[in-house]
């Protein structure tokens, strides 16, 4: 998995008022836990800008004063209920032999024929939450739906891997096809077929198209 490096400094007060001091000069006060004990820092709001608004996940490599570097994941962020801004994050320190539950991205690759046939892609699961060591921790699920037809899903169960542990059922539905009004099961084999037959079997093929695009 990709890392983002997080330069910051070690925190020597933790009280109300000198946090309220770092939110001031656009710092965001963070805690490490995870270690022999918490370690509390703080870094430039900027500086978490590819971390927290994207779609994507990352470990995190925090390095305190150019002097200590720990690798960790996001583990809990809290905004600003009216200005959004950042005002607080935690972290939980990796080690190679330790697993950590993450949530990870699911990309969908692909055309799926059932949504060119007219059926609705409903995506269900954007991301799925799994357990593994550090080093086995992907950066996306890729999903093929090229061949998902209307009527057809793809569950978690064919995303089963011996590196990680997917903390959701089996039968969980991440993708899946449902027939929409103006949809059109079609079989690949017979398409093909009444395709070579001629100019008689295209015209109720152009109508079936003409109405799946209303």
């Amino acid at each position: 998995m990709k890392s983002i490096t997080i330069k910051g400094s070690q925190r020597e007060s933790v009280g109300k008022k000198a946090t309220k001091a770092l939110r001031n000069a656009g710092k965001v006060p963070c805690v490490l836990y995870g270690g022999d004990k918490p370690l509390h820092f703080s870094a430039d709001e900027l500086a978490f800008k590819n971390l927290v608004y994207t779609p994507n996940a990352h470990t995190v490599v925090i390095d305190l004063d150019g002097s200590e570097n720990f690798k960790a994941v996001m583990q809990d962020i809290q905004f600003h209920p009216v200005t959004d801004k950042i005002i607080h994050i935690d972290f939980y320190q990796l080690f190679s032999d330790k697993p950590v539950t993450m949530n990870i991205p699911v990309q969908l690759v692909g055309n799926s024929p059932g949504v060119r046939n007219g059926g609705r892609l409903l995506f269900r699961k954007r991301k799925l939450s799994i357990k593994a060591l550090p080093d086995n921790l992907p950066d996306f699920f890729d999903i093929d739906i090229s061949k998902l037809k209307i009527g057809g899903s793809i569950s978690v169960e064919s995303l089963l891997n011996d590196d990680f542990t997917i903390l959701h059922p089996d039968t969980t539905v991440v993708v899946q096809v449902k027939t929409a009004r103006a949809a059109v099961e079609v079989d690949e084999d017979e398409d093909e077929e009444e395709g070579a037959e001629g100019a008689t079997s295209e015209a109720p093929a152009e109508e079936a198209t003409a109405e799946s695009n209303e």
